[in-house]
């Protein structure tokens, strides 16, 4: 049966948008001062591991209701929706300042789109592929800017975040095929459940409790791993996950669109410029989002 791209956003989808906006948008300033005290992979490790913690009594309670045979789905929602992007969005910022990976992040709805129609067998509306235009071009605006970083000498940091993105698009897709009538919270529980051990065998094979006792700021950078694992991560997964099923997956992923705003909010709080021009790039990011909505028309 071919996946229609359905289901009308109401109030409470539009609620969950701008929050998880917000956190996510927040995540990328959260990112930066992890990495004062951590190097990338072990940030990536960290969150991955936290969250899995934070997931096992959902796992211990809903044991019997989980459907362990379709594990390989769960693993794939997992690195494809959380493991990889982690570590990619943290070796990223090791060049790219928190507002420019905010802003790269806000192409992932243009990803969905591409490998929902090749891979998921989903149609594009009209009004859709123009949102997407419109939310790319603020983007872009957004990026081009930021007259204070060189973004050619960043290029591949970029392009980073950008392959992040597309696993970001190919996780909102594989969700809403394969996991619609599944609770969001198992969603999320079981496929960190499968991550959480590799992360902790990862941590311990490395010198990370050295950096959090010798370096002055370690207790702070894992402060900020913690909530973002806890809220970043675990919290907003589940709301992500319901999001996606209560809508669609262009919708879900134009959550993107929203957070270079607040990425950039936070990026002049902590002290980055901000311009006229990114201004503009806002206004036309939330055209995008207003088109990008599945309108159902009433018969």
């Amino acid at each position: 049966m071919e996946n229609k791209l359905s289901s009308t956003p109401g109030l409470g989808a539009w609620a969950i948008l701008l929050l998880l906006s917000f956190v996510w948008g927040s995540s990328f300033i959260l990112i930066k001062k992890s990495l004062i005290a951590f190097d990338p992979v072990e940030v990536g490790a960290l969150r991955v591991f936290i969250t899995f913690i934070a997931f096992m009594p959902v796992i211990i309670y809903y044991r019997k209701k989980i459907n362990w045979g379709d594990w390989k789905k769960f693993l794939a929602v997992g690195v494809m929706g959380s493991a990889l992007p982690s570590v990619l969005f943290a070796i990223a910022q090791t060049q790219v300042s928190s507002s420019i990976a905010g802003v790269l992040n806000s192409i992932t709805p243009v990803f969905t789109l591409i490998i929902g129609v090749i891979l998921f067998n989903q149609k594009a509306k009209k009004n859709q592929i123009i949102g997407v235009a419109f939310g790319f071009v603020g983007a872009l605006l957004l990026l081009l800017g930021d007259q204070s970083h060189d973004t050619n000498s960043n290029l591949l940091y970029g392009m980073l975040v950008i392959l992040a993105t597309v696993c970001y698009a190919y996780n909102v897709n594989a969700i809403k095929a394969w996991f619609e009538d599944t609770s969001p919270i198992i969603i999320s529980a079981v496929s960190f459940s499968m991550l959480g051990p590799l992360g902790a065998v990862y941590l311990f094979s490395t010198t990370f409790i050295e950096h959090l006792t010798t370096n002055e700021h370690g207790w702070y950078s894992l402060g900020a791993i913690v909530f973002l694992a806890l809220v970043g991560t675990a919290i907003s997964t589940i709301l992500f996950f319901k999001l996606i099923q209560d809508t669609n997956a262009i919708f879900g992923s134009s959550v993107a669109f929203v957070i270079p705003i607040f990425a950039v909010i936070w990026g002049l709080y902590d002290g980055e410029s901000f311009y006229l021009i990114q201004v503009l790039g806002m206004l036309l990011v939330l055209l995008g989002i207003y088109l990008i909505r599945d309108k159902k028309k009433k018969t």
